[in-house]
């Protein structure tokens, strides 16, 4: 079992073998993921930015300019 010492700042320094394992690199952010109460797992929160392709949907049709000037129109006038 692999062990790291928590710091009085709330720091731990992820042991070389698990940084590996995990595909950690200087930067990398990671995330803690509760099993049950009390116990936790580390996981590394590396996903390529192509894996967001998808998420967000495209608008049915293209609003123009013009309709959004409009639309803003209508908002600040207060109608």
């Amino acid at each position: 079992m692999t062990t790291a010492t928590l710091t009085s700042k709330g720091q731990i320094t992820i042991p070389v073998a698990v940084r590996e394992k995990l595909g950690l690199a200087t930067g990398d952010r990671v995330e803690f993921v509760e099993l049950a109460p009390g116990e936790f797992a580390l996981k590394a929160a590396t996903e390529d930015v192509r894996a967001l392709k998808g998420m967000a949907r495209r608008p049915p049709k293209p609003v123009s300019i013009a309709a959004m000037d409009a639309a803003i129109k209508r908002r600040g006038s207060g109608r």
